[in-house]
This record gives C-alpha cells, sequence and structure tokens, in this order.
C-alpha cells in the first residue's frame, strides 16, 4: 500500500488534529493515518486510486496548508 507523508502547518489543538484526521479519513481508500500535533507531519497509507494531490486537497480544504 502507498504510504505518503505531508508536512501540516497551522495546526494548534486537539481539535485541529482531529479535523485534519476526518478529512483525511473521509476519502476513499484511506488505510492507516498518523498525524503529529507535535511534529505537523502526517503520514497516510492509501491504495493507488488516492494521490498524494488529493490528499493535499483535502487537508488545504479543511484549512491547513500543506508543505
Amino acid at each position: 500500500m502507498p504510504t505518503t507523508t505531508l508536512k501540516i502547518t497551522g495546526m494548534k489543538s486537539d481539535d485541529c488534529l482531529r479535523l485534519v484526521m476526518n478529512a483525511i479519513q473521509d476519502l476513499p481508500c484511506i488505510g492507516h493515518v498518523e498525524v503529529s500535533l507535535e511534529t505537523g507531519q502526517a503520514t497516510i497509507e492509501h491504495t493507488a486510486m488516492v494521490d498524494e494531490g488529493d490528499i493535499r486537497q483535502i487537508i488545504e480544504d479543511a484549512g491547513y496548508p500543506t508543505e
């Protein structure tokens, strides 16, 4: 299963973390998701039906820029 790692900026609380996690998990074909509030890093396992651009877009739509 492909894995994408992204840096997310702007997360400041557990509420931000939950919002990002929920947005990612709403995408189809997502496996394991790990997001760190401390480092701002997200690691997402997904099938080939979802690409990095889709994941970046859903996080940015939730209000959090990615690097």
